[in-house]
């Protein structure tokens, strides 16, 4: 789990063959918050195929509205209701090792396709299409892993300071850590939003949030 060195090489090496259209100056500033690597184990879960969309939303929120979708099979982006909907959903939140397993689907590469630059194919918000949806998923199944950002458990803690060694999520208060992102700003523009699909990328939960939920696997 983490930014590894050869994670960084793939940046540096296709921040070279961008040439000056990309400026990653930032990224490599603030890499160090998805750093050092580390190993954890984590159980067997469940976890949804894609982030809840405004229909699935308003399963449990009826009067859910969405401001940045008209589209009810586009990915939900929750505000002010995150907390209503935390608290009469039967599941929960993925820790963040659970969401970086999930989205690595077994690979140790930038993102779960490679260490090359992402397509915007690769970018997902919209599941009304199952082709686009099945083109976009992972070895897990797993569809735009990356592409919302989307919440995790844990509370966010820079470096992975006194992280557990399991996939349990930090406690504590303060904000969310959140994973992904790259649908927000695209289409791209040039600059460093694909970065926002690379596995390892992590940041503090600031206004909105997409939810991809988990649940243990049922006991036999």
């Amino acid at each position: 789990m983490g930014l590894s060195d050869e994670e960084l090489d793939a940046v540096r090496a296709i921040e070279r063959a961008d040439g000056a259209d990309d400026d990653l100056g930032a990224f490599f500033v603030e890499a160090g918050r998805a750093r050092p690597v580390r190993e954890v184990r984590v159980e067997p879960f469940l976890i949804a195929r894609h982030p809840l969309t405004v229909a699935q939303v308003r399963h449990w929120l009826p009067e859910y509205e969405d401001s940045f979708s008209d589209s009810a099979s586009s990915t939900a982006r929750l505000e002010d209701d995150l907390d209503d909907l935390l608290g009469v959903l039967p599941f929960r939140l993925p820790s963040e090792a659970q969401w970086e397993y999930a989205a690595r689907a077994g690979t140790t590469t930038l993102t779960f396709r490679g260490d090359g630059r992402p397509d915007e194919d690769q970018v997902l918000d919209d599941f009304a299409d199952e082709e686009r949806t099945v083109a976009a998923e992972n070895a897990f199944g797993l569809a735009a892993m990356g592409s919302a950002n989307e919440i995790c458990a844990d509370v966010w803690i820079p470096h992975f300071e006194d992280a557990p060694e399991d996939a349990r999520p930090r406690s504590g208060d303060g904000p969310r850590t959140v994973r992904g992102g790259a649908a927000d700003l695209h289409p791209w523009q040039g600059c460093d939003e694909w970065l926002l699909l690379l596995s390892a990328i992590r940041y503090e939960f600031r206004q909105f949030t997409a939810v991809r939920p988990v649940a243990p696997v049922p006991s036999r």
